[in-house]
């Protein structure tokens, strides 16, 4: 019979691992995270959950208004295209944004892990992982990794940006060498390596660590 490479459900008594995944703009952090989740790894996005949040939470949405004004609501539906023009290269602002959502997504991350006690581990996906501080709360973090150029191609393509305006989206991230010193592993998403093979060993990795 084959080893199966798909996770059970965890042993009592056992602590959840928690796995941050990390990258620039373009590395593929998404691709990465649906290997996991065919091997029945729970992932919480980070990003998704803050575009929920900003609908849902009254708290939150009291203080955008108060920040950016009543029009980053539209028919009472966020829009993330005005909040992104209003924060672009504009470090106050993104700063102070930030000191809202981060704590709030850290919460709701933290409720959606309690939720997922059964597995061996989850992985919380995160663009702001480092800078948001949240890897504090997780135990081990993976380094999504890609060359610039093909960060840029990957992203004019997907979001029909031009090559100077992805630049300047990742100037204005966190350098990659500076998250790297947090990595504990780096996946190499370069079209050189292999992403399954990768993906495969990791997750078995974190397995041994439940047994």
């Amino acid at each position: 019979m084959k080893k199966s490479f798909v996770i059970s459900q965890q042993k009592i008594g056992f602590i959840l691992l928690k796995i941050g995944i990390t990258g620039g703009i373009g590395s593929g952090k998404s691709i990465v995270c649906k290997l996991f989740e065919l091997l029945n790894v729970p992932v919480f996005y980070a990003d998704t959950a803050a575009k929920n949040l900003y609908n849902q939470n009254a708290f939150l949405k009291e203080k955008l208004i108060a920040m950016f004004g009543s029009e980053l609501y539209r028919n009472d539906v966020f829009d993330k295209e005005i909040l992104k023009k209003k924060i672009f290269q504009n470090d106050e602002k993104l700063i102070a944004l930030n000191s809202i959502v981060h704590p709030i997504v850290i919460e709701e991350s933290n409720r959606w892990m309690q939720a997922h006690q059964e597995f061996p581990y989850v992985i919380k996906e995160a663009a702001l992982l480092i800078e948001s501080k949240s890897y504090l709360n997780l135990d081990e973090i993976i380094f999504i990794d890609a060359p610039v150029a093909l960060k840029i191609k990957r992203v004019t393509q997907r979001d029909q940006l031009s090559e100077e305006e992805v630049l300047l989206r990742i100037k204005a991230q966190l350098a990659d060498d500076v998250k790297k010193r947090f990595a504990n592993h780096i996946i190499y998403n370069d079209e050189k390596h292999l992403l399954i093979e990768q993906v495969l060993l990791l997750h078995q990795t974190f397995l041994l660590k439940r047994k």
